[in-house]
């Protein structure tokens, strides 16, 4: 049993956690308010409900309460109407990579449960932003298989076996377990995936953490888990569901793990579709105005002002020149 009338629900601002890696850059602090005890900022975790890092409320009535109690209290139907996983599901990143991540694979749900009693991680990348030559690693070259692959590391020649991209702005990259992949330098992206942290480093460039270490790699089990797959496979996994609309936006993804649409706000007011679950509203780009039960809300970049949760059930529109991206299980 619920007390989700006596909450009165309504949309919430979400308080971020932020993460200083060594590839971190400025843009997040400059550009979108964040903090942390250094000068860098690398992930900025928009929406996150784990053992230690956990989204707080920053507005109305249940300000100061985290994200996880107010879903305790609501219950299950606060994620989705059949949501039954018990663990929160998803996991919404902002990633500024000035230098290069580490060339990566994550397991699968299987994987993930047969050998590290979590869950397996796909995920998405919307480009913000990117330098004018910036490029990411994604999946492997055609013609490489396992085999292939698994031979290139031993000999130390990865490089001759990934498939590089180059990227823009507003381009989406789907990234499904098992994908070999990489952030390349000069990208900023919006990052949504299951709400998981397992990743397993094949290559980290010979870099050493503050403390003049050598950064771990998880060879054996990135073998394991990595896989080839054609862009046909990705798409397939990609646009696996026909779900309800979030936002009567351009779908950019809709799968097993996650639906997002990027909302593009040109002025004019848009009416939110009903939808049974709750919906994560990201501003990547300007400013807009949430109306709901009256009352008003600016979302925008920066300031603590981008990401905000809306509810299940709350009738709701959107004004403003801004570009969201909306995403939801």
């Amino acid at each position: 049993m619920t007390d989700k009338t006596a909450l009165s629900l309504y949309p919430f601002r979400l308080s971020c956690v932020t993460k200083s890696p060594i590839w971190g850059g400025t843009r997040l602090v400059r550009e979108w308010g964040k903090q942390s005890d250094g000068d860098t900022v690398g992930e900025s975790w928009e929406l996150t409900v784990r053992k230690n890092e956990k989204s707080r409320i920053l507005n109305g009535p249940l300000a100061g309460q985290t994200l996880e109690e107010v879903i305790d209290r609501v219950g299950p139907a606060f994620i989705a109407p059949d949501w039954s996983a018990g663990t929160f599901p998803l996991l919404i990143k902002l990633i500024d990579a000035a230098d290069r991540l580490s060339v990566q694979v994550h397991p699968d749900d299987a994987y993930a449960a047969r050998v590290e009693n979590d869950r397996g991680k796909t995920e998405m990348w919307y480009i913000v932003d990117a330098a004018p030559d910036a490029e990411i690693i994604c999946g492997l070259r055609a013609g490489v298989g396992r085999a292939e692959f698994a031979e290139a590391v031993r000999a130390g020649k990865i490089d001759g076996v990934m498939h590089r991209q180059k990227v823009r702005k507003g381009e989406v990259y789907f990234i499904p377990a098992g994908l070999l992949h990489a952030i390349g330098s000069g990208i900023l992206i919006a990052e949504i995936q299951q709400n998981c942290d397992l990743t397993y480093r094949v290559y980290d460039y010979d870099r050493r953490d503050k403390d003049g270490k050598l950064r771990p790699l998880h060879v054996e089990k990135a073998l394991d888990v990595v896989r080839p797959f054609t862009a046909e496979e990705i798409d397939a996994i990609r646009f696996s569901r026909r779900s309800d609309s979030l936002a009567n936006g351009e779908v950019l993804a809709d799968c097993d793990f996650f639906r997002v649409e990027r909302l593009t706000l040109n002025g004019s007011a848009v009416t939110l579709p009903d939808f049974a679950g709750m919906r994560h509203l990201l501003c990547v780009d300007g400013s807009a105005t949430l109306v709901c039960g009256g009352e008003s809300y600016t979302l925008a970049k920066g300031d603590n002002l981008e990401s905000w949760l809306l509810p299940a059930g709350l009738p709701a529109s959107l004004s403003g020149n801004a570009t969201l991206i909306v995403s939801a299980v």
